[in-house]
C-alpha cells in the first residue's frame, strides 16, 4: 500500500505550483491530462511507494507543464487552460486531503501578481541552492563579513 507525501500548492492566474515533499525520491512519475486529472508516483529513500491522484478544479495544459526534481522535493508547474483564479485546488467541494496544504512561500493574491512577474519568469522554482526548499532564509556568515572590514 502506498503513502501520500505532503503536497504544497500555490497559484497564479496562469498556473498552479505543486511542491511534493519527498526527499531523495526515485522513479518519479507524473501524469496529467487536459481534464485536470493529475497523478504522481515515486519511491522513497527506503524503497517505500508514494502516490496520489488529484482531480484539479479546472482543465489544464499538460503539454507545457514543467517538473523539477530536487534533493528535498519535486516541484510541478501546471499551466491552466483558461487564465483566472481558482477558488480551490480540487474540483470536489469537500475538504482537501490532510496531506494537501497551501504553500504560503509561493502564494500571491490576485492584486499582488504583477509585482511577482520576475518570479514567474523562473516558474517559481529557485535554481540556486537546494537548501532553499526548506523555507529558511539564507544568512551570510557574519564572522567572514567582519574580517573584510
Amino acid at each position: 500500500m502506498s503513502r501520500q507525501p505532503e503536497v504544497l500548492w500555490a497559484q497564479r492566474s496562469d498556473r498552479i505550483y505543486l511542491t511534493i515533499s519527498l526527499p531523495d525520491a526515485k522513479g518519479v512519475m507524473v501524469k496529467a491530462d487536459s481534464n485536470g486529472l493529475f497523478s504522481f508516483s515515486a519511491t522513497g529513500p527506503h524503497g517505500e511507494p508514494f502516490s496520489f491522484s488529484l482531480e484539479l478544479f479546472d482543465s489544464i495544459k499538460p503539454e507545457v507543464g514543467k517538473l523539477k526534481t530536487g534533493l528535498r522535493s519535486i516541484t510541478c508547474s501546471i499551466y491552466k487552460e483558461k487564465t483566472g483564479w481558482w477558488r480551490h485546488l480540487l474540483k470536489s467541494k469537500e475538504k482537501s486531503a490532510p496531506y494537501i496544504k497551501v504553500d504560503w512561500n509561493k502564494w500571491c493574491d490576485e492584486d499582488d501578481e504583477s509585482e511577482l512577474s520576475s518570479e514567474d519568469d523562473n516558474d517559481g522554482v529557485n535554481d540556486e541552492d537546494e537548501s532553499s526548499d526548506d523555507g529558511m532564509l539564507y544568512l551570510p556568515d557574519l564572522e567572514k563579513a567582519r574580517k573584510k572590514y
